[in-house]
């Protein structure tokens, strides 16, 4: 199996290097393609990125800012791996937890895996007002989605490709990770949840979340969970072992000639 990882940059140029060094030092228990993608960043991340892609990287350029999950649903259409996940070009988070998050999926044991920075709490020391958010929110989605979470918003999350490829996203902002797990709650998916470090930074260092997303996160696992048509979530050639019983899809149209 093969992983395609995501890393979406924007304004990153300080930090990008160092993880990019990072993520080429780890023990990696199968192949994994980069997929690097600028969202129109203006301080010389996207040269950056250029000079650091390989040959078997993608370095993917948006012209203009769309977004955090524009980028990631930009790298998601051109993911060639079997398993997907998300690497932020901050130093947040430690890429060291990724390889041992794969394990489940590389043995069949999950089709998605998600980092949980509250999982087991060790020493870390985090914003009490943030940490406080974070679990509120995970506590609505729970409670929207039945599916038991501890951290709803950490970064690393990993999916089968071809779980991944057939939702249909369409949120903006930092609404990805709710919209995403309202959906695949619907189907017959087995999930995992595994402790990740984490290493929040402040507002002034680069954190763009505030209220307002949080509001807005709320409102997505409302929709997905409860307005929405389940047949409207994904597409319709979605893998049937995704399937609950009673559940279909609208067949696939033909193109016309």
């Amino acid at each position: 199996m093969k992983l395609s990882l995501i890393i979406p940059v924007f304004n990153e140029v300080a930090t990008l290097e160092s993880i990019w060094r990072e993520l080429h030092a780890l023990a990696w228990p199968c192949p994994v393609e980069y997929i690097l993608v600028d969202d129109g960043s203006k301080d010389g991340s996207r040269e950056l990125i250029q000079r650091l892609a390989g040959p078997e990287d993608q370095a993917l350029l948006q012209e203009k800012n769309q977004g955090k999950t524009a980028a990631i649903l930009r790298g998601v259409a051109a993911a060639r791996g079997d398993l997907i996940a998300v690497q932020d070009a901050d130093l947040e988070y430690d890429p060291h937890d990724l390889p041992r998050l794969l394990r489940p999926l590389l043995e069949g044991k999950a089709d998605a895996v998600y980092g949980s920075r509250f999982k087991q709490s060790g020493d870390q020391v985090q914003r009490t007002y943030h940490r406080l958010g974070i679990k509120l929110l995970t506590y609505f989605s729970n409670l929207c989605t039945g599916i038991y979470l501890t951290d709803l918003e950490g970064c690393y999350k990993i999916w089968r490709a071809d779980l991944l490829k057939h939702v249909v996203v369409n949120s903006s902002g930092f609404d990805f990770d709710p919209e995403v797990t309202a959906k695949i709650a619907k189907l017959r998916v087995h999930m995992q949840e595994m402790h990740i470090s984490y290493n929040p930074r402040a507002y002034m260092e680069g954190k763009k979340i505030r209220y307002r997303d949080g509001i807005s996160a709320g409102w997505t696992l409302i929709k997905y969970s409860f307005l929405t048509p389940f047949q409207k979530c994904f597409t319709p050639d979605l893998p049937q072992k995704y399937l609950r019983y009673n559940q279909t899809l609208p067949e696939k149209r033909s193109k016309t000639p």
